[in-house]
């Protein structure tokens, strides 16, 4: 066989190859096979786009939150992902469609411009939203620019990468996390904080948001 051409090395790198074996995607810039109205079941027919290679939520189209047909446990979720000044989203896991759309968010935010990012750091971007705060430190682009970011569940223990960086780490079922939740919007939700085989959640929050090389590998399976 002759020497791979650079542009395709080149390519493969970009793309991670050999570093994301067993990934499987769940949006690839074309298809939405992957994904439903976590009610209906279906696709929505409004709201969300196929943008730039992108799985776009328009502002103001509606179509509801959407989830993975699949479901997943422990798993390593990967994302890049956008937002129009002043936007609100937010990626959900541990999804069970019986309670509606309630799990826990790594939230996607405008920090600066939106008001959530006033109410204090566990309402800003990459935290497990109204429960943990991200690193004060952690690296976030400006709007308009894409952030990369991954959850990754692994046993008992829940990561938030953001850029690269780990900006979040917590036990599930932790007294400490037992003292967090106790304190946010979801203290009275049964089973909340504990692991549990799921769907993930892109949310429709009413603003423009952006989501690409969406992906996963499913640690739960041997």
């Amino acid at each position: 066989m002759g020497a791979m051409s650079t542009p395709v090395l080149a390519e493969k790198k970009k793309r991670g190859a050999g570093k994301e074996k067993n990934f499987v995607s769940l949006f690839d810039g074309t298809s939405t096979d992957q994904w439903m109205n976590a009610k209906s079941g279906k696709f929505p027919e409004k709201g969300w786009v196929i943008e730039d290679g992108c799985l776009k939520h328009v502002a103001k189209g509606g179509g509801g939150d959407i989830i993975t047909r699949g479901k997943y446990e422990q798993f390593d979720f990967r994302f890049e992902w956008k937002v129009a000044k002043g936007a609100n989203s937010g990626v959900k896991y541990f999804i069970i469609r019986e309670r509606g759309s309630l799990g826990h968010e790594y939230q996607v935010l405008d920090d600066k411009n939106h008001p959530d990012g006033a109410k204090g750091a566990n309402r800003q971007t990459a935290a497990f939203y109204d429960v943990l705060d991200p690193a004060k430190d952690k690296p976030l682009k400006p709007v308009g620019e894409f952030n990369s970011s991954r959850i990754l569940v692994k046993g008992n223990t829940v990561k938030h990468f953001l850029n690269g960086k780990v900006v979040l780490s917590y036990k599930l079922g932790s007294d400490e996390l037992k003292a967090a939740i106790a304190k946010s919007k979801f203290k009275n939700l049964k089973v909340f904080g504990q692991r549990l085989a799921g769907h993930i959640l892109l949310q429709d929050h009413g603003d423009a948001v952006w989501y690409r090389n969406i992906r996963i590998r499913d640690l739960g399976k041997k």
